[in-house]
């Protein structure tokens, strides 16, 4: 079969790899018939989140049952699922606790408590290097799909591929960043970034009853498609001072909740790199200190950007005498994924407005990179096997 393979940073291509099989009788062998590159996969692109061997790439993914276990009676030959990016054994401490993410099953090799750097990380994920399971990911043809009673989630024959396939990751991570915070209704939520996380957390916000919503971001073309598909207020960092401009807004106090959807990659200037270098750090937490200045007092920040390393100076008196709540991490995406089906079927939500390319698989190394570079105003791209 066909599939985007990781070679080393900056080399994603198709190549010919052998075709998934049954391992476990609790394995479905699926034909993928969409998949979709994520901002996350450009950490693994850049080489920022470390990958030593080749490696099928992709966890946003949705296909037909090709093939099932001898344990599978919930799923059958010829059902059309979307598959959750975690992958969870159902059956754990945190899997029966709601926190899927922390699977203590999945990711076998490497899992531990500590969550270090290198090891001791929590549950797989597909398609995200040996450190997170070492599966082999959707953007391919056919993927295996492990614990298959768990997570896969069957969509009714009247929704397209392309009004699904956000819930496999970015619409239950968005959901997750303002779930989270617990809205009670007229909010002021402030989102920093407009990638497809970040909009989906505008949607999320809205659907959640804020009262008013702020995406920051450094590219025009992704505020006017903010605008554009969940009419938001915009603000550009290379136009404004964000934190001014966040408490004008809100009588001086702040947004009520900050959503970081950067993560430790953002635009940075030369400095900023040094900086990392000297400090061994893996990119920069510019964003996440923005979000601590503009959130008000007693407010909450939502993390949903990857972390990858520890941070020099990092704002914990801030945090502090702010009162600042803090929630991160994995989105756990079974906590939320029936709820949210049900919100696309009843057409409260709208999630393939946010796609700009649709691409036969053949030419992923071009998603990735007009998606990595900010080419072509491209915001989502979904490919085609």
């Amino acid at each position: 079969m066909k599939a985007a393979v990781f070679h080393k940073p900056g080399d994603i291509r198709v190549d010919n790899v052998p075709d998934p099989e049954i391992l476990n009788a609790r394995d479905v062998i699926l034909k993928v018939t969409s998949t979709a590159i994520c901002g996350s996969d450009l950490h693994i692109l850049s080489g920022a989140v470390p990958q030593p061997e080749p490696m099928v790439m992709g966890h946003e993914f949705m296909g037909i049952v090709e093939e099932v276990g001898s344990a599978i009676t919930n799923l059958k030959k010829g059902d059309r699922v979307v598959v959750p990016f975690p992958i969870s054994c159902g059956q754990c401490f945190f899997c029966t606790h709601h926190a899927s993410p922390a699977c203590e099953n999945s990711n076998y090799k490497n899992y531990g408590p500590a969550g270090n750097m290198m090891d001791q990380k929590g549950g797989a994920l597909f398609g995200y290097t040996d450190l997170y399971g070492g599966y082999a990911g959707g953007q391919a043809q056919y993927v295996r799909v492990p614990y298959a009673d768990i997570s896969p989630r069957v969509i009714p024959d009247h929704l397209t591929d392309e009004q699904a396939l956000f819930l496999t990751d970015i619409f239950p991570t968005g959901w997750s960043a303002i779930d989270w915070a617990q809205l009670k209704g007229g909010e002021t939520v402030a989102i920093f970034g407009s990638g497809p996380v970040g909009l989906m957390a505008q949607k999320a916000a809205w659907l959640n009853g804020a009262g008013r919503v702020i995406a920051i971001d450094p590219l025009d073309y992704r505020l006017e498609k903010a605008k554009a598909v969940n009419k938001v207020e915009t603000l550009n960092p290379h136009q404004v001072d964000v934190v001014a401009a966040i408490r004008e807004m809100t009588g001086g106090r702040g947004a009520d909740v900050c959503v970081d959807a950067v993560g430790f990659e953002p635009e940075r200037t030369f400095m900023d790199k040094v900086k990392a270098t000297i400090n061994f750090e893996k990119g920069s937490i510019k964003v996440l200190e923005m979000c601590f200045e503009a959130v008000r007092r007693m407010g909450t920040v939502s993390i949903m950007g990857v972390y990858g390393s520890p941070y020099d100076n990092f704002p914990m008196h801030r945090m502090f005498d702010k009162g600042i709540t803090i929630k991160q991490g994995q989105a756990p995406v079974l906590n939320y994924i029936d709820k949210l089906i049900g919100l696309v079927e009843e057409h409260k939500v709208v999630l393939d407005d946010i796609i700009t390319h649709t691409l036969p698989l053949q030419e992923a190394a071009h998603g990735y990179k007009i998606f990595d570079e900010k080419e072509e105003d491209c915001v989502k791209v979904v490919l085609k096997p």
